[in-house]
C-alpha cells in the first residue's frame, strides 16, 4: 500500500526544497530530508517508499532546481500524478527514473491520505474497489524508466534513447 500525498497547482520547485537548502546539497548530504520541510513537514519524516504525489496544474514550475527532483527520488516516490507538469521539471524527474502521468481522472478522484496500491508495470492505480487505468507513456519515457533513469540507459545503450 502506498500513500496519497496530494498538493494543489502550481507546485515549485522552490516548495519541493527551498533555495535556502541549496548550499548544503553536498553528494553525501540526503536532500530528501528537506523535500516539502516547509510545505509540508511532514513529508520528509514520514513519506515512504512507494508513496505518490498528486497534483493539480503545473507541478514542478519555477526554476530548473535537479535536486528538488533528487530529494524525491531519495523520498523514493512511487509516481507523479498532476493535471500538467512544468517541461524542465517533467525532464528531470524522469532522468531520474521517477514516473510521471498526466491523469486528470486519477487527480480528480484521489485524496490527501488515500491509500492506493500502484500497480505500473500493469498499468493501473488502485484504490479499494477502484480501478484506474494508467495513461501510457511514450515509448522513450519508458525505455528510461525501465532503465532505472537516464544514466543507467547510456550506460547499458551506449547512447540516448531515439539515437540511431
Amino acid at each position: 500500500m502506498a500513500r496519497v500525498w496530494k498538493f494543489g497547482a502550481d507546485i515549485d520547485t522552490d516548495q519541493i526544497v527551498p533555495g535556502r537548502y541549496a548550499p548544503y546539497m553536498r553528494p553525501d548530504a540526503d536532500v530528501g530530508e528537506a523535500a516539502f520541510i516547509e510545505a509540508r513537514p511532514e513529508f520528509a519524516k514520514t513519506a515512504q517508499p512507494g508513496d505518490v504525489i498528486v497534483a493539480l496544474e503545473n507541478f514542478g514550475c519555477g526554476s530548473s532546481r535537479e535536486y528538488a527532483v533528487e530529494a524525491l527520488r531519495r523520498r523514493k516516490v512511487g509516481a507523479i500524478f498532476a493535471l500538467s507538469f512544468a517541461r524542465i521539471f517533467y525532464r528531470n524527474a524522469l532522468n531520474l527514473g521517477i514516473p510521471l502521468f498526466q491523469a486528470p481522472e486519477i487527480v480528480e478522484a484521489l485524496q490527501d491520505g488515500d491509500e492506493i496500491t500502484l500497480d505500473i508495470p500493469n498499468g493501473r492505480l488502485i484504490r479499494g474497489e477502484q480501478v484506474f487505468q494508467l495513461p501510457e507513456l511514450p515509448k522513450f519515457a519508458r525505455d528510461i524508466l525501465s532503465a532505472g533513469g537516464i544514466i543507467p540507459y547510456v550506460r547499458k545503450y551506449g547512447r540516448f534513447p531515439g539515437e540511431a
